[in-house]
């Protein structure tokens, strides 16, 4: 679906199904310089098991209009007018790597809209390498390689190329968007009080061979949100809405049941 937000145009990804404001509503976030796409295997599993889905393009990723947003400050705020724009009361918010950044933000401003929380492969804090931050600013695909390169546990074993690469395709996209996710990443700074201040249902999948989240991390992310529950998927690395879909979809539908 598409629509317009401070006469701008907004993306996001629907399974074909128009908002049924009669069911729950759940909004997939995505990671730095990413977009829709990651979701592909994840949206049609939950619109057919009776949800709302809605995979966001944030401002100038995939279909929707930039510039990009600097800030996950501006992002969390961004997010609260597309609700209010698409009419949604409550939301499950479900987030990959920056996108968990995103949850913990609109979570600490905007909680009573919050019916429950997903984190996959995320922290209170990303702190992001230099070198990285280097390439990308300068626009050199070796960002690009250097992201496959810890996102995935085995990134040769995927068919048809580089799912990175696909999705940031020019010199343009790694300078102007996955440059500006990767700072707003290392310089947001409240995500130790506002993981603590969650008091919704939230659940936190981490995967075994994350070299971008590693376990002991995110154990220390999780014990900072009460009453949270946390699965661990064995063999995946940090894309693990790619990696280990079937797994990762299951657990999170047992989550939203209970």
């Amino acid at each position: 679906m598409i629509f317009e937000l401070e006469n701008k145009s907004v993306h996001a990804s629907n399974a074909g199904q128009e908002l049924d404001h009669k069911k729950e509503t759940i909004i997939f976030l995505h990671g730095s310089g990413l977009s829709h796409i990651v979701w592909s295997l994840v949206e049609q599993f939950f619109s057919n098991k009776n949800f709302n889905v809605l995979s966001v393009d944030l401002p100038g990723h995939g279909n929707s209009e930039g510039p990009c947003l600097d800030t996950i400050e501006e992002i969390a705020d961004w997010l609260e007018k597309v609700f209010i724009k698409l009419k949604l009361e409550k939301v499950i918010l479900v987030g990959h790597s920056q996108g968990c950044l995103e949850i913990l933000e609109y979570s600490n401003k905007y909680k009573s809209r919050l019916k429950k929380l997903v984190f996959i492969g995320g922290s209170y804090k990303m702190p992001v390498n230099k070198d990285l931050i280097d390439l990308a600013e300068n626009g050199d695909p070796d960002a690009v390689k250097l992201m496959m390169k810890w996102s995935f546990k085995n990134s040769k074993k995927f068919i048809g190329g580089n799912p990175i690469k696909r999705i940031i395709q020019s010199p343009q996209d790694i300078r102007k968007i996955l440059a500006v996710d990767l700072v707003a990443c290392n310089n947001y700074a409240n995500g130790y009080n506002a993981a603590k201040a969650i008091n919704c249902p939230s659940m936190l999948i981490f995967g075994a061979e994350d070299k971008m989240v590693n376990l002991e991390f995110g154990k220390k992310f999780a014990n900072l949100i009460k009453n949270s529950t946390t699965h661990i998927i064995d063999g995946s690395g940090h894309m693990i809405m790619i990696e280990k879909v079937f797994e990762m979809r299951e657990k999170i539908l047992e989550f939203l049941e209970k």
